[in-house]
């Protein structure tokens, strides 16, 4: 997946009066991410408190079997939301959420409701300035951005190896590590839209609007969730 995009197209991009279309792609990228995480949270705190959190959980494998289904979505949806309509990509990016919703319902168990509230508020307040920083910076952030998914790779090689050694100066590490990542990759992903709305523009792709809008939304609504889950690891009160 190339992720570079000439900085020369951005400049050209913006000169040529686009940035009305440019800004509707965030418009709509924001307003897909946030309906995501409101269907995501409202999914979980409704099953939380519902009879259905305990046939969850007391069937490991129809919650495993979700994080499998989960975890294939969105690499489908990673790889082929630039193949896929906005028709099919909605509604696959809705049960994505919808799925999210099922695996996170037991945070809700595991931390008290103001410990969730506290790391969200934080969540939103960093990942709103991060990704500020990646409209406006003028640097190309295309390099640091491979590094961050190199980094990605290490963090969930670290995870699976300290479920083995279950050391809490390594989970500590983890932690700090993770949030860095996430912060960096909002700020990357949200300048790697802006990238790609420009070359789509130069290109003639008359979906652009729809079609970035959702993978916009994936991108950083992934961000933004794994940020929340790093900072409630760090602040979160156990119940």
């Amino acid at each position: 997946m190339a992720y570079n995009y000439p900085e020369v197209r951005l400049r050209t991009f913006i000169r040529a009066g686009s940035r009305d279309v440019l800004e509707s792609v965030l418009r709509r990228t924001y307003v897909w991410m946030t309906l995501g995480l409101f269907i995501t949270a409202g999914v979980a705190a409704f099953v939380s408190a519902s009879p259905l959190f305990k046939g969850l959980t007391g069937r490991p494998l129809i919650f495993f079997g979700s994080l499998v289904i989960e975890l294939a979505l969105v690499m489908g949806l990673s790889w082929g939301l630039r193949r896929l309509s906005t028709v099919i990509a909605i509604p696959l990016f809705a049960v994505y959420a919808i799925l999210n919703g099922l695996t996170f319902s037991s945070l809700f168990v595991v931390y008290t409701l103001g410990s969730i509230t506290y790391a969200f508020l934080a969540s939103a307040i960093l990942f709103g300035v991060m990704s500020i920083l990646g409209y406006t910076t003028k640097i190309n952030l295309a390099k640091v951005g491979t590094f961050l998914l190199m980094g990605i790779v290490g963090l969930v090689v670290a995870m699976i190896v300290n479920i083995c050694w279950a050391s809490s100066t390594l989970e500590w590490i983890i932690t700090f590590v993770g949030i860095c990542l996430f912060l960096g990759l909002t700020m990357f992903d949200t300048q790697r839209i802006r990238g790609m709305t420009s070359t789509a523009l130069l290109q003639g792709d008359e979906d652009v609007e729809a079609r970035l809008g959702i993978i916009g939304a994936l991108s950083l609504y992934l961000d933004f969730v794994n940020l929340f889950l790093f900072l409630l690891r760090l602040s979160g009160r156990r119940r």
